[in-house]
């Protein structure tokens, strides 16, 4: 099971770094545009990360973007959006991120409450295709290097099997095989846990994750 899984590599601030995820198998690359993070990048850095990345996996990771801002990034030419947001976030707004980049190319991640990991907001579930979720948290978006309660990820993915599910939340070459097969996620989004330092990538990291992952 574990090595049929898909892997997106996030918070990529150099080319190298996603060099060489891409060679190790990653399916997905994503830019983050979100300020407040350490993995922040500029509009003008992520064209020349992008320079290092297929059409087709180029992911554009924000918080609650603006119509303005999803527009740029079309521009520049990604492939998927994914956008994480507080559950206080009005449908309305949710269906015009779908409108502008399309509801298939559209990831959401909204934040989960602690402690309640299988009760997903069922509103959200015709907003989009594919729902992303990470390691609850009061105050952050993602890179936490916090887990989640993969279990209850499992239970979602079987609950509703028509849509795409994706783990996030502190995954690293120690755990990935154990959270891939509790989890029985498809999809895995890997962040800090392949990171010497913030924004900064490990390939000694990387190599011994996808080694992990795919030899379990």
């Amino acid at each position: 099971m574990c090595e049929n899984v898909k892997v997106k590599v996030c918070g990529i601030t150099r080319k190298e770094d996603a060099e060489a995820a891409l060679d190790l198998g990653a399916e997905a690359i994503g830019i983050n545009f979100y300020q407040p993070s350490p993995r922040f990048v500029s509009y003008d850095r992520a064209k020349e990360l992008l320079q290092a990345i297929p059409v087709g996996k180029r992911v554009m990771v924000s918080v609650s973007p603006t119509h303005k801002e999803l527009e740029q990034c079309l521009e520049m030419g990604f492939d998927i959006f994914q956008i994480h947001f507080p559950l206080s976030t009005p449908d309305s707004t949710i269906i015009e991120w779908g409108r502008v980049v399309g509801m298939a190319r559209l990831w959401l991640a909204p934040r989960m409450p602690k402690g309640k990991g299988d009760i997903f907001p069922e509103r959200l579930l015709g907003l989009a295709k594919t729902y992303l979720i990470d390691a609850p948290s009061d105050k952050l978006y993602g890179g936490t290097g916090k887990t989640g309660n993969w279990e209850a990820f499992g239970i979602l993915q079987k609950r509703y099997p028509e849509k795409n599910w994706i783990l996030a939340g502190g995954l690293n070459p120690e755990n990935i095989a154990l959270a891939v097969r509790t989890s029985e996620t498809r999809y895995a989004d890997i962040n800090s846990g392949v990171e010497s330092t913030p924004g900064i990538k490990s390939t000694e990291k990387l190599t011994t994750l996808f080694k992990n992952l795919r030899s379990s």
